[in-house]
């Protein structure tokens, strides 16, 4: 069934509570059993609570009423969530921990399982919505993964957190279920609603400030049988984001090795380049110098040669430059045609805009093949390593030195229409019936990506020795000169030559693309009061997902010269002030020329479509292409799923010996058939459609003990599920029929992540609004989904025969390399829950009070690491912080009430294996501090300050983890958000 929404025979209360001890769950039985007089007294004794006591209140209530396992986050008051970002007030739920994006909260992870695993549904309906970070926080969200930043905070009034299974909630989470729900008239106690917030925000390391605000308005007419909601949030964001990066390590051994010394032994997996004499490595004419043949030079390129030594593969400074609006809009109609009938029409509407500048300094030699005049072109002058392999110090000749800068526009929509039906066919009979579509488009219209070059730079050093994630790097050369060492590397403009010889030319990449998700969903419930605390329910749903993606390139990303009269000044520009809190060594450059996209736009014509000059697939030519484009092919897919389910489940509430017991058993069985379209790199680009289908049984039981009236014990046990990730069930690839044959594709024949849950919580509501809990939890992941290789026929993979030569009968062994079904493995963990408000303290400490958690995990999980290592390594699931903690200290005294607080999540996995002979990837620890506070003039006006990342928190990206060598180190700086809120 739906989120729970309350009839019209029971309205919710409003966020402002009134709250009697009659009202409060564990002492509701013990009311109904005193006589009326005293009952109607206590009725009498009401407290007016507000502000951030009301929204710990309300949330504490609403989990200690469920059967199952949840959490809830309350908005203070009408529009007033507790965050600025959903993201971030999640996080403040135990087990729950957050990724960022451009200093924002974005995605999340809950018990260890990240997003591929939680389903979000937003006012009962399953919703998806995906936008466009950086390469290094993912892209393209091309997952099943919520990117929570889509929406403005102040659209939503509760987030329910299901972490426990029952049969009437939908299918898909291993992790949890979050749901989201927005405002709606007939939850309001005050017919005429209006509130109106406007913020000020103020980056300190951009230095721009930019606004917020937010308005709600409802009203109810024909005595409460209709109303009408409607709000709406608006924000900007300007910022930047700098630091160092790397685009991952590498061994001595890549890309072809070092250039050798003269005369000296060449270091296996060196690559000699063709042409290559006694004194040059690669041509005369290219003027790639070999060192000397001195003991001072041979051992330097020895250590940089051993496979056990790295080194990173784009050293680079670098400046992101994010502008973000984005605009909420919500409406709700709600009618109560007859009295056991309500209807009630949600729409939900947010749009993020956003366009995201990166402007590099870097060197591209350290990753580069001899094809690109990389590093069998490249000589060690000194070389310094830690004992674990990391480089130190580095100095080089012949290195390819870059100014890059990238543009992106970005824009998702997201829409949701909801219609919602309930009726009371009698006293024990209910209905409720649900319709809606969730709608995502994410488009990145423009992905432009331009150069400046200094080929063959020598004297160019690396320095880690004093910060191993902010290195010290030496420029021989002038980098703020405009038409100086950093110019145009053109190819010839008439096509005849594309490429440069064992050298790389600047570069126009355009890479436009985009992303749609789309669920339609239908939901018929019905539940039947068979007796006094026996609820039978039962229902079916109908969910059609469909998931389309896209990407156009050029044929060829090179450059030709700028055309006479065009200079490399007047195509460029200087980027100045870089690095005021990333903590520089001395001599680092702050300043440095960078092309000027506008010019070089108008100058080429970039974005016509069209060929411009020369021939086709020629530097002139600015034609785009996905499916015939071999390095796009992969990123258009479609998907199209439709689930079928069905449930039964009975509600429960009875004594046991005395003791009130309450919950739920039931189960669900679903259908899954999918159809996955993709393309296989023959003829061009062939189209290939897979279809598969899968059915689940999911028993799910919960169930609540009130082993006394403060002290409750729950245990939930279920069969879950989650779907295959959508890059995994892409049928297309490439089919090698010549020589070793073999086959690189997805693979749509894959079952879903399947686990058995197993949940215990104890709580003890020792003090009014207070709480001290524990949870344990125990998953056993019996199906995994990993890459690695396999022999099978080629009649048994689903590819058509279409895409064999004519000789082929089907028979042939292919080496299969694709996603398949493996074992899983265990994870379990612990979550420790405190809330306490100080009202037992004197004076004016008794408005203080304290939410914390503290969650730990662990998981053993087998990956594979290779096809020639068919030895499994064991290591942490994906995303899991092995521990993480959050805590609020609050101070709420009716009119001026102030927040500090502390999330911190530990160290955590993002890739196994990792890229480029390294293990691992991963994010170091964060700690992240944030504080609110707010004072209350009168009934109706209120003015708000706020600071979040206090700690002005890096995002702290590493690969290998012997070496923990620095991928990202970024700030993002402080932001300080000032304004009032005013209610009507």
């Amino acid at each position: 069934m739906p989120a729970s929404r309350p009839s019209h025979r029971s309205r919710l209360r409003p966020v402002a509570l009134a709250v009697s001890l009659a009202t409060l769950p564990a002492a509701a039985a013990w009311a109904q059993t005193a006589p009326a007089a005293d009952a109607k007294a206590q009725q009498l004794e009401t407290v007016t609570v507000t502000g951030i006591r009301a929204s710990l209140e309300s949330a504490l209530n609403k989990k200690r009423e469920e059967s199952g396992i949840v959490d809830v986050v309350r908005a203070e008051d009408i529009g007033k969530f507790p965050d600025t970002n959903l993201a971030e007030s999640l996080q403040r739920v135990p087990g729950v921990v957050i990724d960022r994006d451009a200093g924002e909260g974005r995605q999340i992870t809950v018990r260890g399982l990240g997003g591929d695993f939680t389903r979000t549904r937003i006012n009962g309906i399953e919703g998806l919505a995906t936008t466009g970070g950086t390469d290094s926080s993912g892209g393209n969200n091309r997952s099943r993964t919520m990117d929570f930043n889509v929406f403005a905070s102040e659209l939503f009034q509760q987030i329910t957190v299901r972490k426990s299974q029952s049969a009437d909630v939908d299918e898909g989470s291993l992790g949890a279920t979050v749901d989201l729900l927005t405002s709606r008239p007939f939850d309001l106690k005050k017919g005429f609603t209006a509130m109106a917030s406007v913020k000020g925000s103020y980056n300190d390391l951009s230095g721009k400030t930019t606004p917020r605000a937010a308005f709600l308005l409802a009203d109810t007419f024909a005595d409460r049988k209709l109303g009408v909601l409607v709000s709406g949030a608006y924000s900007k964001r300007n910022l930047y984001e700098e630091g160092f990066s790397t685009v991952r390590w590498d061994n001595g051994t890549s890309s072809g090795g070092w250039c050798v010394p003269q005369g000296a032994t060449v270091a296996p997996g060196t690559t000699l380049p063709a042409g290559s004499t006694a004194t040059t490595c690669g041509p005369a004419a290219q003027g790639a110098t070999r060192l000397a043949n001195t003991t001072d030079n041979v051992a330097a390129y020895n250590l940089a040669s051993s496979a056990a030594n790295f080194h990173p593969r784009l050293p680079r400074y670098g400046r992101l430059t994010h502008e973000q609006e984005r605009i909420g809009l919500t409406a709700s109609i709600q009618a109560r045609p007859t009295d056991r009938t309500l209807l009630t029409l949600d729409l939900l509407y947010s749009k993020l805009d956003a366009t995201r500048q990166e402007d590099f300094l870097e060197a591209i030699s350290f990753s580069r093949t001899l094809s690109q005049g990389g590093k069998p072109q490249t000589s060690v002058v000194e070389a310094q390593y830690d004992a674990n392999g990391a480089l130190l110090y580095g100095k080089y000749n012949n290195v390819d030195i870059r100014a890059e800068s990238r543009f992106d526009k970005l824009s998702t929509v997201f829409k949701q229409p909801t219609l919602t039906v309930e009726h009371e066919f009698s006293d024990t009979l209910k209905f409720t019936g649900l319709l809606g579509r969730a709608d995502s488009k994410f488009k990145n219209p423009f992905q432009t990506t331009t150069t400046l070059d200094a080929p063959n730079v020598s004297g160019y050093a690396l320095d880690f020795r004093g910060n191993d994630r902010a290195p010290a790097i030496t420029y021989p050369f002038d980098p703020t000169q405009a038409g100086g060492a950093l110019g145009f590397v053109g190819v010839a403009q008439d096509g005849k030559s594309t490429a440069i010889t064992n050298g790389t030319s600047s570069e126009i990449r355009i890479r436009p693309n985009g992303t749609n998700n789309r669920n339609d969903v239908v939901q018929l419930n019905l539940a039947w009061e068979a007796a006094d605390g026996l609820t039978l329910k039962g229902g079916t749903s109908y969910k059609k997902y469909d998931f389309q993606s896209y990407e156009f390139r050029r044929a060829t990303e090179n450059m030709y010269a700028p055309p006479s009269g065009n200079t490399a000044a007047s195509l460029s520009t200087l980027l100045t002030g870089f690095g005021k809190q990333s903590d520089l060594p001395a001599g680092t450059p702050t300043s440095w020329v960078i092309p000027n996209l506008n010019a070089i736009a108008s100058l080429y014509d970039i974005y016509c479509n069209c060929l411009k000059s020369g021939p086709a697939g020629g530097p002139g030519d600015f034609t785009l292409a996905s499916i015939t484009n071999g390095n796009a092919r992969g990123n258009n897919r479609a998907i199209v799923e439709t689930d079928r389910g069905w449930y039964v489940q009975a509600d429960f509430a009875t004594r046991l010996g005395g003791v009130p017991i309450r919950g739920n058993l039931g189960t669900r069985y679903v259908k899954t058939e999918i159809k996955a379209t993709g393309y296989v790199a023959t003829g061009g680009g062939t189209q290939v459609t897979v279809g598969n289908h899968y059915d689940d049984m999911l028993p799910a039981a919960n169930l609540t003990a009130e082993l006394t009236r403060d002290f409750l014990v729950r245990a939930s046990a279920a069969q879950v599920m989650t779907r295959p990730t959508l890059a995994a069930l892409n049928p297309g690839g490439t089919v090698n029929t010549t020589g070793n044959l073999s086959i690189t594709i997805g693979n749509p024949f894959l079952q879903p992540f399947r686990a058995k849950t197993l949940d215990t919580g104890f709580e003890w509501y020792f003090q009014k609004n207070a709480l001290l809990g524990l949870g344990l939890f125990y998953k056993d992941i019996g199906s995994y989904i990993q890459q690695s290789v396999q022999t099978v026929k080629y009649k048994d993979t689903g590819l058509p025969m279409s895409l064999l030569p004519a000789n082929f009968t089907g028979e042939e062994q292919f080496a299969l390399t694709s996603s398949f079904n493996t074992p899983g493995g265990k994870l379990k963990g612990l979550e420790l829950n405190y809330q306490q408000p100080f009202t037992f303290l004197p004076g004016l400490l008794k408005n203080f009070g304290v939410v914390a958690n503290y969650t730990y995990v662990t998981s053993k999980i087998a990956y594979f690491t290779s096809a020639s290592n068919p030895t499994p390594i064991t290591a942490d699931l994906v995303n899991m912080s092995p521990r993480s903690w959050n805590g609020s200290l609050y101070y709420d005294d009716g009119s001026f009430s102030a927040r500090v607080s502390v999330a911190k999540r530990s160290r955590y996995l993002q890739r196994v294996p990792g890229q480029n002979n390294n293990d691992v990837e991963g994010k170091n620890g964060t700690t992240n501090v944030d504080f609110s506070m707010s004072y209350k003039f009168n009934d109706q006006l209120d003015l708000t300050l706020e600071a979040i990342n206090l700690t002005n928190q890096a995002n702290d990206q590493y690969i290998s983890s012997q070496r923990n060598s620095v991928v990202v180190n970024n700030v993002t700086g402080r932001e300080y958000l000032i304004g009032a809120r005013y209610k009507f």
